[in-house]
């Protein structure tokens, strides 16, 4: 079974490459199911029910979210009535929507999806990820029902992730991060048999600032004043994600691979 994640997508420049490129991708590749993170799609802050459409027509089969995900006003009714969006886990039970569900593929293999917000450097003040992960796995684990299970982990800390990643080591096929918008160079398989990596990047411009930008950015880093409003990048985006090949026997990865589509960063 092959399985895409596409890190967060950044703009209207992230949006058109995802909806342009995506469905050549999965059919070329014969993908069995896709999760885009779509954290930043919406002029780079949350996405809107519009967003989501256009990915889930273009064949993402899920689309998480992060700590944009209340950032549109429109979003809130649309997680209560949309079950293929996911805001993370680990947000209070009152939030509105979920943070995990259980997807079938085309041939009806079961995937469980859990999306979950890092703790290091944020401000949200979530539930404790590893506790609430455990929480899940309690009532579905790999082949009890599921053939693979996806863990996305929207975090800015690269030791949370990693602690993430060994945490769930043979428990879930993968572990991939999101959140930083630059992918890292270590994606694996680890010891246990899940696939792996810090950061999947973005998909968006890269000659920008995590694809905004310069000018933004650049104003709060020198004046320190932190209203300087932040446009997307607008240049060809690069699709980044990790590609995981699943064992239908175990449910563990058999290979991964960064992404960086059509062109290297």
């Amino acid at each position: 079974m092959q399985i895409l994640f596409l890190g967060d997508v950044v703009g209207r420049s992230g949006r058109d490459a995802v909806v342009k490129h995506l469905p050549k991708l999965r059919a070329e590749w014969a993908l069995d199911f896709v999760v885009v993170n779509g954290d930043n799609a919406a002029g780079g802050f949350g996405s809107t029910p519009q967003t989501c459409k256009d990915f889930f027509a273009a064949g993402a089969d899920v689309v998480t979210g992060g700590d944009h995900i209340w950032d549109q006003k429109e979003i809130i009714p649309y997680l209560a009535q949309e079950k293929r969006l996911l805001r993370p886990q680990n947000f209070p039970a009152q939030a509105p929507g979920t943070g995990h569900g259980i997807f079938a593929t085309a041939s009806g293999k079961k995937i469980l999806v859990l999306h979950l917000l890092g703790q290091v450097f944020h401000k949200e003040h979530t539930n404790c990820p590893f506790a609430t992960a455990d929480k899940i796995l309690e009532s579905t684990r790999l082949g009890a029902g599921v053939a693979a299970i996806i863990v996305d982990f929207h975090a800015e800390a690269t030791s949370e992730k990693t602690a993430m990643g060994k945490y769930l080591d043979g428990r879930v096929s993968v572990v991939v991060g999101s959140h930083t918008h630059v992918p890292t160079a270590d994606a694996r398989i680890l010891p246990k048999g899940t696939a792996y990596q810090t950061d999947s990047g973005m998909c968006g411009d890269y000659n920008s600032v995590i694809g905004f930008q310069p000018a933004g950015p650049l104003e709060r880093f020198l004046t320190k004043i932190p209203k300087a409003k932040m446009e997307p990048a607008m240049g060809e985006a690069t699709l980044c994600g990790l590609l995981v090949e699943i064992d239908d026997a175990t449910g563990l990865a058999k290979s991964c691979k960064a992404v960086q589509w059509p062109k290297a960063i």
